[in-house]
């Protein structure tokens, strides 16, 4: 079954109320990106074999964090599983709002977890989350259209090549945009590409004493540059533009290049649902020759909030997702390209996903990013995109905000970057931080 159909089928799913009629069901928060989607066409499988009803909840990525967030720290027990990330797996688990994932069978043989991804998930060295995928970003780019304009993509690129590519791609008679970054705004959507960028420049949220850094160069050449190239080479509109929104631009033919997470490039490379499947190459994120890449380090991941009556259920479906046998009925019915990536140590062992083309990108690329080293200069905190403390989310949301309506030419550089010094200073000190 394609993605598209997927996704209205899971949305139909979600309208609908669930499955119904089962003894046991259990309700589950998701993402409504491509392998979340796919899991769901698997479903059957797991009910037909426990006799476990799953009931979706399939949102759009700064809805589900929303959602997620205010379920557990109110209590709302609407979620016998929710879909969360690095960021918010260490935090939960320290307060006592995640069970603990440190009784999973023999079988499920956890020690199979990337050491990256395990490690982003625990906490005091239990795991709270299981990796359904794991990713770092890379560049995406179109063969012909490099070719075409008369460059070659070195495998470890600057950004000064990136913007000049980007440039000698862009065809706006054609509808190509030499580039496609994302710009919407929301902590982990836009927030996330311009802090890993951000890295690269120099940049970074705190010095050592928490204070905010965004009145220093770095971040003023940060924004200008992703300003001046997006507005020279990017699509319009690029302010509100997420993942998939980007994803859509690239399948469709609309993007020279794309720099995002590792693990869209099972859509981009899918003849069913990629026009450019056949002239898809792979490189590792920009840097700008300061020892720091702009490639973040994520997983998605299922966590089980504390407090569910359906624990073991939870567990069953989280063995069973995340799973090696998982993996392998997705290879079995759409490719080795098309299964979840970045979790499993055995798949980068498996032969048959070495000659996937992007596998190899994909591991480098996780395996080169330091969450407890993100930055140029030292800073207090672990997380390339994000700093892993329980105010960020907040803090980044509202910055994102104000760099989106830079990027929109609601205002200046200058403004944004004013604003968000304040408005993070504000809210360190109130937090006893400052």
């Amino acid at each position: 079954m394609s993605l598209r159909k997927l996704l209205a089928a899971a949305t139909a799913l979600t309208v609908a109320g669930g499955t119904g009629a089962f003894a046991q069901t259990i309700t589950i928060a998701t993402v409504n990106n491509g392998d979340m989607i796919r899991m769901q066409g698997y479903t059957d499988q797991f009910t037909e074999a426990t006799g476990i009803g799953v009931e979706w909840v399939t949102l759009e990525e700064n809805v589900l964090r929303q959602r997620v967030t205010t379920d557990i720290t109110t209590k709302g027990g609407q979620f016998d599983i929710m879909t969360i990330g690095m960021y918010e797996t260490p935090i939960w688990g320290a307060n006592g709002w995640l069970v603990p994932l440190d009784d999973l069978s023999d079988e499920y043989d956890v020690g199979d977890i990337l050491p990256a991804m395990a490690g982003g998930l625990s906490h005091d060295g239990t795991l709270y989350a299981a990796p359904f995928y794991g990713e770092s970003s890379m560049i995406m780019y179109r063969t012909d259209l490099m070719e075409q304009a008369g460059l070659e993509m070195p495998e470890a690129p600057t950004w000064e090549f990136i913007a000049e590519a980007a440039r000698a791609m862009t065809d706006r008679e054609n509808d190509i945009n030499g580039i496609c970054l994302r710009g919407k705004a929301g902590w982990g959507e836009g927030g996330a590409f311009i802090t890993a960028m951000s890295n690269s420049f120099g940049a970074r949220w705190f010095d050592e004493d928490w204070n905010a850094q965004f009145d220093q160069p770095a971040w003023a050449e940060t924004l200008n540059f992703y300003v001046n190239l997006m507005n020279d080479a990017g699509p319009p509109g690029y302010s509100t533009n997420g993942f998939n929104e980007n994803l859509s631009l690239f399948q469709q033919g609309k993007c020279g290049m794309w720099i995002d997470a590792t693990v869209a490039a099972s859509f981009v490379t899918n003849p069913d649902e990629s026009t450019v499947a056949d002239k898809v190459g792979f490189a590792l994120a920009p840097d700008n020759g300061l020892g720091k890449r702009s490639n973040w380090l994520w997983a998605w991941a299922l966590a089980i909030p504390a407090g569910t009556q359906q624990e073991a259920e939870a567990k069953q479906f989280i063995e069973w997702a995340t799973s090696k046998d998982y993996i392998a009925l997705v290879a079995e019915n759409e490719g080795w390209a098309n299964v979840p990536p970045g979790a499993r140590t055995s798949l980068y062992e498996t032969p048959e996903y070495q000659e996937v083309p992007f596998a190899q990108m994909t591991l480098d690329s996780i395996l080169s990013a330091d969450p407890n080293n993100p930055t140029v200069d030292p800073v207090p905190y672990v997380g390339i995109q994000f700093a892993a403390i329980p105010e960020f989310a907040g803090i980044a949301t509202e910055v994102s905000q104000e760099f989106s309506a830079a990027y929109a030419g609601q205002q200046s550089v200058e403004e944004a970057l004013e604003k968000a010094q304040a408005l993070t200073n504000d809210a360190m000190e109130a937090a006893g931080y400052r």
